[in-house]
C-alpha cells in the first residue's frame, strides 16, 4: 500500500510534508532520511509541484492533521506531541512506535476523543473528533479495565447496553459469539478475579469488537504479559484481524512487536512527539523473525529511534555549510 499522506519515499523510508524541511536546529535521524530529504531539495526547483488531490485525506478513515497535545501543570506547558499528521486507512493494521514519552499513548488518547488537542484536527470519517464515541473503543494495558462484579459475558455485554446499540438479547449474542473467537466461551459465567491476565485481555478484546467499531485502539495491550502469553496474544490478534478486518491504531515501544502486528509502522520522535518517519512493515508476520529483511528493518527502526544524540554530535560543525538550505545531514 502506499501512502496519500506521505510527501515522498525511498524504499522503505517515506517522510511526510512537513517533516523534510527542518530548522537547522533539528537534525534527521538517520542517513536514509536525511539522504531522502537532500534528494528532494536537488529535484524541488525541476520536479512539477504535486497536485493537491495526490496528497487529499478523502480516502482515509482516520486522519491526524498537523495535531498538537500540550498538558498544562500548574504554571507549566509541557508539549506531548507537536504538529503529527497521519492517516490510517480502513482494515488497515496502523503502529504507533516510540521510546517512553514521546507522545504515542497521548495520541491514541486524542484519536479516542478522551484528550483534547491544542492545534490541529483529527477526522474520523470525515467528521471531527470532539469526544468519546461508539465508533471508537480502545483496549488498555491493564488487566483490571473489567469491572469486577460483573461475569465475563456480562462485561462484554456492558457497553453495548450501555450505549444502547442493542437490546438485551443482541448484546447476549454478540458476547457470546465474540467469546467464542477470542476462546474463552466456557468462561462466560466467571468472574475476573477467575482470569489470567492473558484472559482478562481476551475478555477486553472481546468486549471492543462487540461494539463492532469503526477504529479498534490498543494501547500496548500486551505489554504487562510475560513473552509466551504475549506471543500467543499476538498470533490470536492477527488471526482476529485475518478473519474480521477490523481497522487497528496499536501503540507499542517494541519494534518486535511493531513489525510482526502492523502493516505500517508510524515512528515518533521523543519529547515532543514529532512523525519521523512511516515504514511498509505489511511484509512481515508471526514467522518473519530471525529473516535477513527482518533483520534490516529492525536496525533501519532502530536507527530512526535511537541516533538522534548521534546525529546532533555530527552535526554540530556543519551548521554553516547547511545554513543555505536548512537542512543538517546525518553522516
Amino acid at each position: 500500500m502506499r501512502w496519500p499522506y506521505a510527501f515522498a519515499q525511498d524504499g522503505d523510508v517515506a517522510l511526510s510534508r512537513g517533516s523534510w524541511l527542518r530548522s537547522a536546529a533539528e537534525p534527521y535521524a538517520s542517513l536514509a532520511e536525511a539522504e531522502l530529504a537532500d534528494r528532494l531539495i536537488s529535484r524541488v526547483s525541476t520536479s512539477p509541484p504535486v497536485p493537491s488531490q495526490q496528497v487529499s485525506a478523502s480516502t482515509a478513515l482516520l486522519e491526524v492533521d498537523r495535531v498538537s497535545i500540550d498538558y498544562v501543570t500548574g504554571a507549566r506547558v509541557l508539549r506531548a506531541t507537536h504538529q503529527v499528521s497521519l492517516q490510517v486507512h480502513a482494515a488497515e493494521r496502523f503502529v504507533l512506535l516510540g521510546a517512553s514519552g514521546c507522545g504515542k499513548s497521548t495520541l491514541l488518547k486524542a484519536m479516542a476523543g478522551f484528550v483534547p488537542v491544542s492545534e490541529g484536527a483529527i477526522r474520523l470519517g470525515g467528521a471531527q473528533v470532539q469526544g468519546p464515541g461508539p465508533d471508537r473503543v480502545m483496549v488498555f494495558q491493564e488487566f483490571d479495565q473489567l469491572p469486577p462484579w460483573k461475569t465475563v459475558r456480562e462485561n462484554v455485554m456492558f457497553p453495548l447496553l450501555a450505549s444502547r446499540r442493542t437490546g438485551k438479547a443482541e448484546a447476549r449474542e454478540r458476547a457470546d459469539l465474540y467469546l467464542e473467537k477470542v476462546g474463552l466461551s466456557r468462561f462466560a459465567d466467571v468472574h475476573p478475579h477467575q482470569l489470567s491476565g492473558g484472559m482478562k485481555q481476551r475478555v477486553a478484546i472481546a468486549r471492543a469488537l462487540a461494539m463492532h467499531p469503526k477504529v479498534l485502539l490498543m494501547d500496548e495491550p500486551f505489554a504487562a504479559l510475560d513473552a509466551l502469553t504475549r506471543r500467543r496474544m499476538q498470533e490470536e490478534l492477527l488471526a482476529l484481524w485475518e478473519e474480521l478486518r477490523f481497522t487497528l491504531v496499536f501503540v507499542t515501544h517494541s519494534i518486535e512487536e511493531a513489525l510482526v502486528v502492523g502493516s505500517r509502522v508510524a515512528i515518533l520522535s521523543p519529547h515532543p512527539g514529532r512523525l519521523r518517519a512511516e515504514i511498509n512493515t505489511h511484509a512481515f508476520g508471526l514467522a518473519s523473525g530471525g529473516s535477513a529483511e527482518f533483520e534490516a528493518a529492525h536496525q533501519r527502526i532502530h536507527r530512526l529511534l535511537f541516533d538522534e544524540e548521534r546525529a546532533g554530535a555530527q552535526t554540530a560543525g556543519d551548521t554553516s555549510s547547511s545554513a543555505a538550505t536548512g537542512l543538517r545531514r546525518v553522516a
